[in-house]
């Protein structure tokens, strides 16, 4: 019996081996051909994906189901928070907000690839400074946070605040070409070029991946070797380029950064895992943490704060010699217990900055899948000769004017210039019909009265949302909307979650949700990054519970 048992295992592994070597030979399943073989048309085909690992500072977030929504009394009664069931994919995130000396370091960067003393990148650097003016009080003694919050070293690892929506987005950006440089440079496949004086080192993950001839100043041989290729058996020389180009097909390069949705956002920060029984949801969640209090009842931390918030009127830490919560403005990152993902500060210190263009109402019939108001759907430019324009080649970079009279540029120089889908684009589509999403179903042309109406006659009529418009420039001057407005949500005004140190206790309750336009900064809001997770759910290995057995 014993035998015949060693005999199975003996054969159910060689089968379970020939199965896995079947499915990550060099050859086509269903055709044949190799792959990666100059015999056979050079195709490629990569096998060695084996899961992702959280990259630096996130952790990885198991998606899935959860009521997105207040689950508490409304106690405002504004319908802001309306609960939704909705899907979750899995992704990584932050474990805590970007913290100044982090953000100092991409100012760091932008200065020294665009130096504000040259003209057409004399706006580039200001554009990404925060606004350290936002600690100033009418009536207040606080200069010396204006003075030293940012750059200081006591607050080296404080979270970056004055920091607008615009910003928080162009840095994750930057952080995807950093982490992409640094990971090519580590793997030896292209030169360490901060140490090369004569190439200014401005990295752009597109433009490597489509056109890398574009980067470091036309100077290609910064790239040392791509990937081992059985594509010319010729030998060559020590200092020419090995192996063939990289691309996405790889899976060596980092997904993007981008800001959490708001769905993402709150899902991470409510972590029902740990009140998760089987496949049902025990209880309700107030905070990112279990329980109904603000303070700890575990025997060593009994009574100690959970988060950094203000308690009441002039309560921001409580007495001289018995601080509450152990801190008067935002506080070290790491300072509070995290939630069951591993996450910090999801309640209290600042509140974050979210991908979503806000509406006060999530409409029922919105998309259950990730859920996300804001797309806008775009395509690389394409010129004359076939090639992707590159911005700020050959022209001057453009800038766009802020409401509060700010100058950004449109996109960074040495970007790839990406422009919104046409009409043509979207032409026989079932899923998208237009280019910007941000309020499809709620002031769009189809969402109003005047749905019969052409594009040039329905812009002349009264917006849905009567917000401030952008200014404009007259000769030298610049003119700014002084009309009346009723408010201030546009598809220009950003959502940001979770309570901050200037908070009540109410906003702690990861549900709420309140706005602000894109272009203003504050000192109790901050941000943290997402990127996708790829292939499967999780990488645990789990028995799907519908297995028959």
């Amino acid at each position: 019996m014993k035998k015949i048992v060693k005999i199975s295992l003996i054969v159910l592994t060689t089968v379970l081996l020939a199965n896995c070597n079947r499915a990550k030979s060099g050859k086509s399943r269903l055709t044949g051909l190799s792959f990666n073989d100059p015999k056979n048309g050079g195709y490629i085909r990569n096998s060695s994906f084996e899961g992702q690992e959280p990259p630096l500072g996130m952790v990885a977030i198991e998606g899935g189901s959860f009521t997105m929504g207040q689950v508490q009394d409304d106690v405002m009664f504004d319908w802001n928070t309306t609960p939704k069931k909705i899907h979750v994919r899995s992704f990584f995130m932050d474990e805590a907000e970007v913290t100044n000396s982090e953000y100092f370091l991409y100012v760091q960067y932008i200065k020294d690839v665009f130096p504000p003393s040259e003209e057409q990148y004399k706006h580039i650097y200001n554009a990404v400074l925060p606004d350290t003016l936002v600690w100033r009080k009418s009536l207040g003694n606080t200069d010396i946070l204006t003075e030293n919050y940012f750059r200081h070293p006591a607050y080296a690892d404080y979270p970056v605040v004055g920091v607008t929506w615009l910003q928080a987005n162009e840095y994750c950006k930057w952080r995807t070409n950093a982490v992409n440089l640094k990971k090519l440079i580590d793997k030896g496949h292209i030169k360490n070029i901060f140490e090369m004086d004569s190439i200014r080192n401005h990295f752009d993950t597109d433009v490597f991946l489509a056109d890398d001839s574009n980067l470091f100043e036309g100077d290609t041989t910064i790239y040392q070797r791509g990937v081992k290729s059985r594509m010319s058996s010729r030998k060559k020389g020590s200092g020419s380029f090995q192996g063939r180009k990289i691309t996405q097909a790889d899976g060596i390069l980092q997904q993007r950064f981008r800001l959490p949705t708001e769905a993402e956002w709150e899902f991470a920060a409510k972590a029902i895992l740990e009140n998760r029984e089987y496949n049902n949801i025990r209880g309700r969640k107030k905070y990112a943490w279990n329980g109904k209090y603000t303070r700890a009842t575990s025997k060593g931390s009994r009574g100690d704060q959970l988060a950094n918030f203000k308690q009441g009127r002039g309560q921001y830490s409580g007495l001289p010699g018995w601080s509450s919560d152990g801190a008067d403005i935002p506080n070290i990152i790491k300072s509070y217990p995290p939630n069951a993902f591993g996450l910090y500060d999801m309640s209290g210190n600042v509140s974050e900055w979210v991908a979503d263009i806000y509406r006060p109402i999530i409409d029922d019939k919105a998309n259950d899948f990730n859920y996300f108001r804001g797309n806008l759907f775009t395509k690389k430019m394409i010129n004359q000769e076939g090639k992707v324009v590159i911005v700020g080649k050959g022209a001057q970079v453009e800038y766009d004017t802020l409401p509060n009279g700010s100058v950004i540029p449109k996109q960074l120089p040495g970007a790839i210039k990406y422009i919104p889908i046409t009409k043509s684009d979207a032409a026989f589509r079932t899923n998208f019909s237009k280019a910007e999403n941000g309020n499809i179903g709620d002031g769009d042309l189809n969402s109003t009265r005047f749905y019969q109406d052409d594009a040039d006659r329905f812009a002349s009529r009264p917006n849905m949302y009567n917000a401030p418009k952008k200014p404009k420039f007259k000769g030298d001057s610049l003119e700014i909307d002084a009309k009346k407005r009723r408010t201030l949500i546009s598809d220009e005004t950003r959502v940001y979650k979770g309570g901050s140190w200037a908070d009540r206790e109410f906003w702690l309750d990861p549900a709420q949700r309140r706005y602000l336009p894109e272009y203003m900064a504050t000192n109790f809001i901050g941000f943290r990054c997402v990127t996708d997770k790829l292939g499967p759910m999780t990488n645990n290995k789990r028995t799907a519970r519908h297995t028959i057995r």
